[in-house]
């Protein structure tokens, strides 16, 4: 079955901060972005402990916290899928996280393409001389990182493409 992820600058809410997730089944990853949506930087890694039929654990409470204390406007999170966009089995994990998310927060939740995005993180922060041990910690947010700045380009893509 191939899963679609959502489309940058698609109902977009405008402007503001986005934050950006990678769910993993031991961590979450979190990135944001400046006010002006051009730019995603790594945040923090928050530990998964909310399972498919728990009540929202204190991950889905420190992200809401996270959501009001930078003021977001919309999350972006992970959307992943196998080279021929084929979901993998992680895809229920994040739509459940997103579905949470969305739910606490009532801001808009997209779903993005996040192929690879853990493979390039790794890569570039073996290129900068981390470690693969002290890398295990920062590579949910370097992945988060990824998908969020993929998202951030192709909204600017998206408005460059549509003015009128």
């Amino acid at each position: 079955m191939t899963v679609q992820p959502d489309r940058p600058g698609v109902q977009d809410p405008g402007p503001g901060r986005r934050l950006g997730i990678d769910v993993g089944t031991v961590r979450i990853g979190v990135a944001s972005s400046d006010r002006d949506a051009k730019l995603a930087t790594p945040l923090e890694t928050v530990a998964r402990v909310t399972g498919f039929k728990d009540r929202d654990g204190a991950d889905i409470d420190r992200i809401i916290d996270i959501i009001d204390e930078y003021k977001i406007v919309e999350v972006v999170v992970g959307l992943p899928r196998d080279l021929k966009g084929h979901g993998s089995r992680s895809v229920k994990h994040a739509k459940e996280i997103a579905f949470r998310i969305r739910r606490r927060s009532g801001l808009p939740v997209r779903m993005a393409d996040e192929r690879l995005t853990t493979v390039a993180a790794a890569h570039a922060l073996r290129a900068s001389g981390v470690n693969e041990r002290a890398g295990r910690s920062v590579i949910d947010q370097a992945a988060a990182v990824e998908i969020l700045q993929s998202w951030l380009d192709g909204r600017t893509n998206y408005f460059k493409e549509n003015q009128s």
